[in-house]
């Protein structure tokens, strides 16, 4: 098995994650693609945390790039032997997989606070801001017959769930990438790049 091949695969994967984190974070600032609710500050507080552009996103895109570059296999070696310095790459590798497991880390979690908080919203009953679904601990994405409690910004109850459980998902995917990394590289830092001269690809 070539741990480097697979790493490089990992990489490829959490590219997209990271772009696609950044894509949904983005678009929670935007509601209905509406800007004037960012301009105003009439966004959850959560949204704001910028987890999947600077969790999800920028933190995976270091891992991301870091396991990409191990193809293309320039270690130089130490003390004659090509094999040290490739498996110093590897070993290298495990560091930006758990930066890569912080930032995957903070996605979720932020992702799951505003979850459970619900959006903030103009509601027909208080005529005011408020987070009017604090209070059901998340129980209200299943209550669907009060989402209709929210009056601006249009359908933001479904823009925010849908949006917040992407990243969700994405941060989920990336993290356990990440975990996979650190078991790959500790392997192939010990092991060697690649066990023989063959690669077998096993993404």
């Amino acid at each position: 098995m070539c741990f480097g091949s697979c790493a490089r695969c990992v990489g490829y994967k959490l590219l997209i994650l990271a772009l696609l984190c950044i894509v949904a974070n983005t678009l929670l600032y935007f509601p209905n693609g509406e800007t004037r609710f960012a301009s105003e500050h009439h966004l959850s507080k959560y949204v704001e945390c910028l987890h999947g552009i600077l969790g999800g996103g920028f933190l995976v895109l270091i891992p991301a790039a870091v396991f990409i570059g191990l193809h293309n296999d320039d270690c130089c070696g130490c003390f004659g032997h090509d094999g040290c310095g490739k498996s110093c790459a590897m070993l290298s590798s495990v560091v930006a997989a758990f930066v890569g497991i912080l930032g995957s880390g903070y996605c979720i979690i932020i992702s799951a606070l505003g979850l459970s908080q619900g959006p903030y919203c103009l509601t027909h009953l208080e005529r005011n801001w408020i987070y009017p679904f604090t209070d059901s601990t998340g129980g209200y994405l299943f209550e669907y017959n009060k989402w209709s409690e929210c009056q601006e910004p249009q359908n933001i109850v479904q823009w925010n769930v849908t949006l917040f459980s992407i990243l969700l998902v994405l941060g989920g995917i990336e993290f356990i990438l990440c975990f996979i990394q650190i078991i790959n590289g500790i392997l192939g830092g010990l092991c060697g790049l690649c066990c023989s001269h063959e690669e077998t690809y096993v993404c």
